[in-house]
């Protein structure tokens, strides 16, 4: 980081892409009470909000989770104009913060749901959305049992202060396609809201995963997790260098980190990988 106080600029007429915006990492523990899930998701952000955040980031499933999932969680699907995203929006314009959580939304493929990311602006509610791409069909899970596989298309991001964002959901950031995907469309910081399952070395699997996605990228990622019993927590934020600038251990918490764009110009400057590279880019198929 550049040392530099992003509230006071370094006097030299700093733009709002010079200055960056706080993100959130804000973990907890979603279950089958839609209710207490939103208390939650409320309480965090305004500790989000109060801590400096403009973005805050929950985890995959925020809406609704079962273990296992299965027709519990069909029957608990939403629609996209549905109570949940209803509620976010409201949260979002009253404390006049961004919001991206995990949503159990319908499905056209009957006996399954879509497994979405929603990105919510204070001002003009659902600004993106993202479907997810890789099911979890492994470590002993079947996701694509219940949950729909999401299309392949041009990504949905959007901008803060001249950040651009993207989004991916957990299983997905076993694939350095998606980030790379991503990144091709112009994101700065990538955000992965997850379900990341406990077990033998998952939480250095996660770990490691994270920080690689923005290390071969150059880019911001902020990961955000479920708590225990059944994620690992360890929410972070990792930097263009692959530091880790805010993390979460095993407890429902939030952690803000600040993203700078100057880091990213920074780093790029002494890593140009993206331009170095050699393979071509091209739509995933």
């Amino acid at each position: 980081m550049s040392g530099i106080d992003p509230a006071l600029g370094d006097g030299s007429g700093d733009t709002a892409r010079d200055l960056g915006f706080g993100v959130a990492i804000a973990q907890f523990a979603p279950g089958p009470d839609k209710a207490a899930n939103l208390e939650t998701i409320a309480r965090l952000a305004r500790r989000a909000v109060e801590r400096g955040a403009a973005l805050v980031v929950f985890p995959e499933y925020s809406s609704y989770f079962s273990d296992p999932i299965g027709a519990e969680t069909v029957a608990n699907a939403e629609p996209l104009d549905g109570p949940f995203v209803t509620a976010l929006g409201a949260l979002a314009a009253e404390l006049d913060v961004h919001l991206i959580a995990g949503l159990v939304a319908e499905s056209r493929e009957a006996g399954h749901f879509a497994n979405l990311l929603v990105a919510i602006s204070p001002v003009d509610g659902v600004i993106a959305q993202y479907s997810k791409v890789h099911l979890y069909d492994a470590f002993g899970g079947r996701e694509s049992d219940w949950v729909e596989a999401g299309p392949i298309g041009t990504p949905q991001t959007f901008s803060i202060e001249g950040v651009t964002i993207g989004m991916q959901t957990c299983y997905d950031i076993r694939f350095p396609e998606v980030s790379r995907w991503l990144v091709d469309a112009g994101a700065d910081l990538v955000v992965v809201p997850a379900e990341w399952v406990r077990g033998p070395l998952k939480e250095h699997h996660w770990r490691t995963l994270v920080t690689a996605r923005a290390l071969e990228n150059t880019i911001y990622v902020a990961a955000a997790d479920q708590t225990p019993p059944i994620g690992v927590g360890a929410s972070l934020v990792v930097d263009p260098m692959g530091v880790t600038i805010a993390s979460l251990g095993e407890r429902e918490d939030v952690a803000v980190a600040w993203i700078d764009p100057r880091r990213i110009d920074e780093v790029r400057r002494v890593n140009p990988a993206l331009a170095l590279r050699r393979f071509g880019t091209r739509v995933l198929e």
